[in-house]
């Protein structure tokens, strides 16, 4: 069953691990409670080829580049059959194969400098690495309170879904989705004492 999901960011385990105890301190039930390590864009699980995009960025520039480089290479190695023998087809081949694969990164480069990818355009819009803890929440009140516990324990990126935590398994989580974040306030420093609500 769907319900709404609060969740924040930590970079060590035992943050992750510390701030599970205090939301079973502050009521909420284990099975409603999920850690997990979310990866580095480009390296999620759900698409095993190329990481969460599909294929690395650039690497259909790149391929088009090799696959020209490689016929004007061979082209040019047909040209020097005469002076070079069979060889020359070969190696031409290669050779431009090589240098079709630079000019096709080079062009990615250049077009990186001029249009600005969307996600380069809000940096906000892919969900950072490191270890997740979220928690179901049943009311505004639990909301309320999950949101003051992870931000009391250091979380960043503060995030609300809609999902569902079942036995401490985030079943339905997609990395690849656009984290709606909770705005930021002050956070609680650690080892100040947190206001229980």
């Amino acid at each position: 069953m769907s319900s709404t999901i609060i969740a924040g960011r930590f970079q060590q385990q035992s943050e992750a691990d510390d701030t599970v105890a205090e939301l079973l301190r502050a009521g909420f039930a284990r099975e409603d409670v999920s850690t997990f390590f979310v990866n580095p864009a480009g390296q999620h699980d759900a698409y095993p080829i190329g990481g969460d995009r599909m294929e690395s960025p650039g690497a259909e520039q790149s391929r088009k580049g090799v696959a020209a480089g490689a016929a004007v290479g061979a082209a040019a190695g047909v040209a020097a059959v005469p002076f070079l023998g069979p060889v020359g087809a070969i190696t031409g081949g290669l050779v431009g194969a090589h240098v079709g694969g630079l000019v096709g990164s080079m062009s990615q480069m250049k077009e990186k400098e001029g249009d600005t990818p969307m996600d380069a355009q809000d940096p906000q819009a892919q969900r950072q690495s490191g270890m997740m803890v979220a928690v179901a929440v049943a009311d505004d009140t639990q909301e309320q309170q999950a949101i003051h516990v992870l931000r009391a324990a250091g979380a960043v990126d503060l995030e609300r879904a809609q999902g569902t935590i079942a036995n401490g398994d985030w079943s339905d989580f997609n990395p690849l989705d656009t984290p709606d974040l909770i705005g930021s306030l002050p956070q609680t420093p650690r080892g100040a004492p947190s206001r229980r609500l």
